[in-house]
């Protein structure tokens, strides 16, 4: 916890009580109230948790209106443009930037972990053929502490070693299986002489009749969109992974648990919103008319794609993820795909409006990653799990930092009770 050197004041029915003001390494100070139920006997109210700091952390730092991500200190596009999805990971669980044999070393450590144990594929099984991929994979990320009970303890530092390793290796796996059963295609192996990105898209599009070789430019797309989604800090699904992670459940129940919110279309179905605006728009010549209802005030049809919740001036995962766009769509042609016409199109006229510079509503990085996504032969329902599997890190990342925090302990929010006060009970006779 950072250093307290200044105070506030809160009155409350007249007396005065002094709580005190943490300053961070960056953002804004927070004021602690940990002791203001004890001293004063009341507590705050903050739905959503948007204005609470729930931790200390040392992870990830957002600047909202600066347009600003750090993890550890490091900018996110200096990250996407020169480092890769694996080196991130390094930093995000152990804080530095590796050395080349650090990094050697954990590159083969994953590498090597990111087979499934074999009676797993029957698991895969067990779910209807048109199972969403999500379903499948929170069942199946919550079932590996049925399968690795090795790596369950967390008061062991190293089965908590273990259990990252494990996650980081196996969920681009888990994924691709998960998308190879819904479309009915043998499961594909994956293969310990490609990097990470090109070995998640050999095992969604490889089939036994023929092999698949990567393209360098769709691999480093992949890359970035792994890059670009690793943390984003104390959102939804983070917050749920130490929410559960606070009770002492085991890391695969807590990361199962990240993945299940992320589900939720309101935080990671962003990218998966955006395709299916642009399949309603259909063609670019309908692009004026949509256009002209996202400015009105009345029609409650909004650009998906453009802005975001958190960055109120530009979203900094934005540029790179558009130079992988531009790569990809130049490289595989958007001639015969509506869907990618039309983004182009959108995202040429929206940028040339002034109507979206004055809000700076620029497109943000889902809506790049979705148009990336599509041109490499995704369907929308892998869209999610394509961020959960990029996710993976962050949750783990911010599972390790908090199980070995000595101020953790169990989640447990307090509520403004709004209900019937004590009333006693009547016999059903006299109801």
């Amino acid at each position: 916890m950072a250093d307290s050197t200044k105070t506030a004041k809160l009155t409350i029915d007249g007396k005065d009580y002094e709580l005190p003001i943490h300053s961070p390494t960056a953002g804004p100070d927070v004021l602690d109230i940990r002791k203001l139920y004890a001293q004063a006997g009341v507590f705050t109210y903050d739905p959503g948790y948007t204005s609470t700091a729930s931790c200390d952390s040392t992870i990830t730092f957002i600047d909202g209106d600066e347009g600003v991500l750090l993890h550890r200190g490091y900018p996110i596009d200096q990250l996407a443009a020169k480092s890769h999805y694996l080196e991130v990971c390094y930093l995000l669980l152990y804080g530095e930037l590796p050395s080349p044999s650090e990094l050697e070393d954990f590159e083969h450590r994953v590498t090597n972990h990111t087979m499934l144990h074999e009676q797993m594929m029957n698991f895969f099984r067990g779910f209807r053929r048109d199972a969403h991929p999500m379903a499948v994979m929170v069942g199946v990320v919550g079932a590996m502490s049925a399968f690795y009970h090795d790596s369950t303890d967390i008061n062991d530092p190293w089965q908590r070693e273990v259990a990252s390793i494990r996650l980081i290796a196996k969920m681009p796996t888990i994924a691709a299986m998960a998308y190879k059963y819904t479309i009915g295609q043998p499961f594909e192996y994956p293969r310990n002489d490609l990097d990470y990105a090109s070995n998640f898209l050999r095992m969604c599009f490889a089939v036994p009749a023929e092999d698949y070789v990567v393209n360098p430019i769709l691999s480093r797309a992949m890359d970035r969109i792994f890059t670009l989604h690793a943390d984003h800090e104390q959102n939804a699904s983070t917050s749920t992974v130490r929410l559960a992670s606070s009770s002492g459940a085991n890391p695969f129940a807590c990361i199962a648990a990240g993945i299940a919110c992320l589900w939720g279309p309101a935080h990671g179905g962003a990218n998966q919103a955006c395709l299916e605006m642009l399949k309603e728009i259909g063609t670019p010549d309908r692009i004026p008319e949509f256009i002209a209802r996202a400015k009105d005030k009345n029609d409650p049809f909004r650009l998906m794609g453009f802005g975001h919740r958190v960055y109120k001036n530009f979203d900094p995962r934005a540029t790179v993820m558009k130079e992988s766009a531009d790569e990809v769509l130049e490289l595989l042609g958007v001639e015969n795909n509506p869907t990618l016409q039309v983004a182009k199109e959108l995202e040429k006229q929206a940028l040339e409006d002034p109507y979206f510079a004055d809000k700076k509503l620029f497109p943000n990085v889902d809506f790049y990653s979705g148009i990336i996504l599509e041109a490499m032969g995704f369907p929308t329902s892998m869209f999610t799990p394509i961020f959960a599997l990029s996710r993976t890190v962050g949750w783990v990342s911010q599972w390790k930092e908090m199980i070995g925090d000595p101020q953790n302990k169990i989640g447990r929010p307090r509520q403004l009770y709004l209900g019937e006060t004590a009333r006693d009970y009547v016999d059903i006779e006299k109801r």
